[in-house]
């Protein structure tokens, strides 16, 4: 009996480990196909059967897509990249001031406030985009980055995620800060934002991944070729080459690199901070 248990006890981790290896599998296969892709030329991306390694790379796709007549690939990634982090910086510091204040500064009907406050997160962001739209029309903020990066002050998610951090943090800390004189905002600063790092670098994950992909929003707000983000820059491309797939992946290739380099940088504190906030 004790060897049958063992032995089902191994065939049900080696299953289990297989079909972790199968999902890891299917979920990379697309990207090495894209990458794969991007250093074919057009008619090899259509030879069947199908060649994962390029018989001849070539480095014409990426070649196409920085000579774009219509728009600048590297201004379009300079702008993503600029705006990318201005959002994340305005919703990082937004979101963890407010957490901080509905966890460590309470006042009266701060919970129904924040229950009024999350409950916002069941609006689809589709629904707000008309009157978003309006409201930058009327204070003339249309095709300005400004326009793009007000709508970044409302986080609901994020004031949740660093508020559910900032409750495991003793208050003892803050009372001996008050004690030797610290004011409020360096007692934030100095004492809770370090104390919660992994979430803040969890936070800051996710807001740089929502406005590196954001699409929508820029193709609304922003008229000017030399405005566009590279999201919608890449919306173009598919009319301008459709034809041609292997400049589309040279261009998404160059699209996730930015991703992950930062997913790369904060992984080990973001897997704590999502522990931490309770989403585990």
């Amino acid at each position: 009996m004790r060897k049958k248990k063992i032995v089902k006890q191994i065939a049900g981790k080696t299953g289990f480990y297989l079909a972790l290896i199968l999902m890891a599998l299917i979920t990379v296969l697309p990207f090495l196909w894209m990458l794969s892709s991007s250093f074919k030329g057009s008619e090899a991306i259509r030879t069947i059967p199908i060649r994962w390694i390029p018989e001849r790379p070539t480095l014409e796709g990426y070649e196409k897509v920085f000579n774009m007549e219509s728009f600048s690939f590297a201004r379009s990634v300079a702008n993503s990249l600029f705006l990318a982090i201005a959002c994340t910086v305005v919703q990082v510091l937004s979101a963890s001031m407010a957490a901080f204040v509905f966890t460590k500064m309470p006042f009266r009907g701060s919970d129904k406030l924040f229950g009024l406050y999350l409950a916002t997160m069941m609006i689809p962001g589709t629904v707000t985009m008309v009157p978003n739209y309006v409201i930058l029309r009327v204070l003339g903020l249309l095709d300005t980055y400004t326009g793009l990066i007000l709508p970044s002050l409302s986080n609901a998610f994020g004031v949740f995620l660093m508020r559910q951090s900032l409750m495991t943090l003793n208050d003892s800390y803050l009372e001996s800060a008050l004690l030797d004189g610290a004011s409020m905002f360096r007692i934030f600063f100095r004492i809770a934002l370090p104390m919660v790092a992994p979430t803040l670098a969890t936070m800051t994950l996710l807001a740089f991944m929502g406005s590196w992909n954001s699409y929508l929003w820029p193709l609304i707000v922003l008229t000017s070729n030399h405005k566009q983000t590279l999201q919608v820059v890449l919306g173009s491309m598919n009319g301008i080459y459709k034809n041609n797939e292997h400049v589309l992946m040279a261009g998404a290739v160059l699209t996730i690199i930015p991703i992950l380099i930062v997913y790369l940088a904060s992984q080990r504190k973001v897997d704590a901070g999502i522990a931490l906030g309770g989403l585990k």
